[in-house]
């Protein structure tokens, strides 16, 4: 079965980096977008990134808190999805989830709802002190 396991998160002071990352198994993701989110306390699951498994193509959630200082990337030959985090600040903290959504049609579309995507992984936590 499909299966993303993140990890890479942690805890670090602002101003710094990390980079999480989602191994992917249990099939071909060639027709898929690998997206990453986040879940602060008390609030909603947000979308962050996504990027299509074959032609790397990359959408960012229009956000002054994502643009700029996240990168999302994937090495095929790993089967692994990135995301770079830099500058990091507290309100970064949150865990951050990798998802799966299949691309309908095999066409690429942008898609930031949650409920979209197919298959999720177990989250890891980052946590930037101040």
């Amino acid at each position: 079965q499909v299966q993303l396991v993140e990890s890479g998160g942690g805890l670090v002071q602002a101003g710094g980096s990390l980079r999480l990352s989602c191994a992917a198994s249990g099939r071909t993701f060639g027709n898929y977008a690998m997206g990453w989110f986040r879940q602060a306390p008390g609030k909603e699951r947000e979308f962050v990134a996504h990027i299509t498994w074959n032609e790397g193509i990359t959408y960012y959630a229009d956000s002054p808190s994502v643009v700029g200082r996240f990168t999302i990337s994937r090495d095929l030959a790993r089967s692994t999805v990135y995301l770079r985090m830099s500058s990091l600040r507290p309100e970064d903290t949150a865990v951050y989830y990798c998802a799966a959504r299949r691309l309908s049609g095999g066409y690429y579309s942008t898609e930031v709802r949650t409920q979209a995507y197919d298959y999720w992984g177990q989250g890891t936590q980052v946590t930037v002190s101040s």
